[in-house]
């Protein structure tokens, strides 16, 4: 049976979650990837009002033939993640990577319910708010680039 149309993960009744823009998906203290397409690389450098050349050279990393978002030296935090006003933001947001469209909803975060519980430990929007189904849930899952 297809998983779009129900199997037996684990998840199939659906998750919950609720992005409350806490930014921890997107802070350190550990290094972390975010990988960029071509497509991404000019979105992103086009909204930053910058030459892609530019964007590539004071934005990403090479990393095993693949582009990666850089990190804030001190905490690697992602270099896009500011913080005013008590709150923390994506200064792309508009558009970020995929892979940030897509959290929580990870390979890694949804391999079983053990992972997706450390991964709430993490992210307070985990299991809370709007229940996804199962095929929403798998279209996010296969954006990620994870």
């Amino acid at each position: 049976m297809g998983v779009l149309h129900g199997d037996n993960r684990w998840y199939a009744a659906g998750l919950a979650f609720e992005c409350v823009q806490c930014g921890r998906c997107c802070a350190g203290p550990a290094e972390g990837y975010v990988w960029v397409t071509d497509a991404e690389i000019e979105a992103i450098a086009k909204h930053l009002a910058i030459p892609p050349d530019r964007f590539r050279a004071g934005y990403l990393r090479r990393v095993r033939g693949s582009y990666s978002l850089v990190e804030r030296p001190e905490n690697r935090d992602c270099i896009f993640l500011s913080e005013g006003d008590g709150v923390r933001r994506c200064d792309i947001y508009a558009v970020r990577p995929a892979q940030c469209r897509a959290w929580p909803f990870w390979p890694s975060n949804l391999a079983s319910p053990r992972a997706w519980t450390a991964a709430g430990t993490r992210c307070p929007g985990i299991n809370r708010g709007a229940l996804l189904t199962c095929q929403e849930i798998e279209l996010r899952r296969r954006t990620t680039g994870e």
